[in-house]
């Protein structure tokens, strides 16, 4: 059997106090497509995240990127991915370009390498001698497109983005998906993100998985899931589960 891209198997994860976010997660994402994890507040997306890109230890279950496990072979597993946290910030008093140079010698020895990460990362961002300028004097939007370009550039074999958009106007919004799709088609980055723009996640994703009470209860094309539930728009797919009409959904404890 081909290795998927993330395998995750009955993922369990249980915070202080018993607060259970994870509760038997299942899905996998396979090479080179785009796939969405979206749910309500608290339903287990940023955990998934956080477990996958081995920032936290699973309670319970397995995860695993590209074949190498997410606890045993952390790693390797950082080796393979890059990561962009919703609330992810750069260095103040780094300069744009200086911050992308710094990410880039963390994964590239060769200097050819770390310039064409330089080089691309100032294409996407697209701030142009604004990379010269430290980051504290960035706008909120300046800094989410320094960090997508930064994660982007350096060719992950897999992308985890948790919002990736957040804080941009509509223009730049439509771009930064234009170029997600880009790196997904043509570079073969496996995307994994999260959003709660169900138009993003529709125009972006090949597959989505949609999370409640820390357990995957609908996934499948969008194309496929507004016609399973009669539907126009994603957006009223989510709705439509998210009261309880998915299949397998949780019910209250």
């Amino acid at each position: 059997m081909e290795e998927a891209a993330v395998r995750v198997e009955n993922l369990v994860k249980v915070y202080p106090r018993g607060v259970r976010a994870l509760n038997g997660l299942s899905f996998t994402v396979n090479e080179g497509e785009i796939y969405g994890l979206v749910g309500p507040n608290g339903a287990g997306k940023t955990t998934t995240l956080r477990i996958l890109a081995t920032l936290l230890r699973p309670t319970g279950g397995r995860a695993s990127v590209y074949g190498h496990d997410v606890v045993k072979e952390s790693m390797a597993v950082r080796r393979l991915l890059s990561y962009l946290p919703e609330e992810a910030s750069a260095p103040r008093e780094m300069k744009g370009v200086e911050f992308v140079e710094f990410i880039a010698k963390l994964r590239y020895r060769d200097p050819r390498d770390v310039a064409r990460v330089l080089e691309e990362a100032a294409r996407i961002a697209d701030l142009g001698r604004d990379m010269e300028r430290k980051v504290k004097t960035y706008s909120k939007g300046m800094k989410r497109r320094l960090l997508l370009a930064t994660v982007l550039a350096v060719r992950p074999r897999l992308a985890i983005l948790d919002e990736p958009t957040s804080g941009l106007d509509v223009e730049q919004s439509l771009r930064i998906r234009q170029i997600i799709k880009k790196y997904s088609r043509s570079l073969g980055v496996t995307v994994l993100l999260s959003s709660h723009n169900m138009l993003e996640v529709e125009r972006l994703c090949d597959r989505i998985g949609i999370i409640i009470g820390g357990r995957i209860v609908e996934e499948g094309a969008p194309s496929e899931l507004k016609e399973k539930y009669g539907a126009e728009t994603l957006e009223d797919v989510f709705l439509a589960v998210t009261r309880g009409r998915g299949r397998g959904a949780p019910r209250p404890q």
